[in-house]
C-alpha cells in the first residue's frame, strides 16, 4: 500500500496524525476551529467555528486519519495552531481527477517549480491573496509521480502572519516521500523499502 512519510520539526510542527487521546488534543481543535471559521467566511458568515463542533470534530479526526493508513498526513504552528494547518495526501491519478485538476480557476496556472528532497521536481502555488472573497491565505504543493499525485495543501488562518510561516512549510514539503508495501513471494509478511 502506498503511503506518505515526512520528517516535520517537533519544535514547529504537532502531529495530528496519530495524535490519539490527549496529546495534541488542544492543537486539533483550535486548528479545526480556524478552518469551520475560513469555511464560514467563504459562506459569508461571521468567520468564527462552532466550539462545539471543533471539539467534536477534534475527537473524531485522529481515528479517520487513522483509517487513511498513512494516505493523509496532518500538522498544525506549534506555537499558535490557528496560524497554519498542513495537510498532506497522496491519490491514485484517475482521468476524473486529471481533469478535475485542469478545469480548476485561472488563478491556480500560477505555479513555481519547486523540488523536492525525495520526490524530484514538482510545483508549488502560494495563493496570499486570493481572488474569493474571504479565502484564506493558503500555498498548495503538487508531484506527480505518473501514477500518484502527491499534495501538500497548508492553511492560514492570519492574512498578516502567513509569510513568517510559509518558510517553515517549504521544508515540511521537502522532506515528503512516498513508501510503498510491497509482497515477497518467497516470504511470509511485508517487506518495507524506503525511499531510494
Amino acid at each position: 500500500m502506498t503511503r506518505l512519510q515526512a520528517d516535520a520539526d517537533p519544535a514547529r510542527w504537532v502531529a495530528v496524525t496519530g495524535s490519539l487521546g490527549l496529546r495534541g488534543r488542544r492543537h486539533r481543535r483550535v486548528a479545526i476551529r480556524m478552518l469551520l471559521g475560513q469555511g464560514s467566511r467563504m459562506m459569508g458568515g461571521q468567520g468564527r467555528g462552532s466550539g462545539v463542533l471543533a471539539w467534536t470534530i477534534s475527537q473524531a479526526a485522529p481515528l479517520m486519519l487513522r483509517r487513511a493508513d498513512g494516505r493523509v498526513l496532518v500538522w498544525v504552528w506549534k506555537d499558535d495552531p490557528e496560524l497554519m494547518v498542513v495537510a498532506a495526501q497522496v491519490q491514485v491519478i484517475t482521468p476524473q481527477l486529471r481533469a478535475a485538476r485542469a478545469m480548476r480557476p485561472m488563478e491556480y496556472d500560477d505555479t513555481e517549480a519547486f523540488q523536492g528532497a525525495y520526490l524530484g521536481m514538482g510545483e508549488r502555488l502560494v495563493l496570499d491573496r486570493p481572488s474569493t472573497p474571504g479565502a484564506p491565505p493558503m500555498a498548495e504543493y503538487t508531484w506527480d509521480t505518473g501514477a500518484h499525485f502527491v499534495t501538500v495543501t497548508a492553511v492560514s488562518g492570519d492574512a498578516q502572519r502567513f509569510g513568517t510561516a510559509i518558510g517553515a512549510v517549504d521544508e515540511l514539503a521537502r522532506t515528503l516521500r512516498v513508501v510503498d508495501d510491497l509482497r515477497a513471494t518467497e516470504a511470509t509478511g511485508v517487506l518495507r523499502l524506503g525511499p531510494a
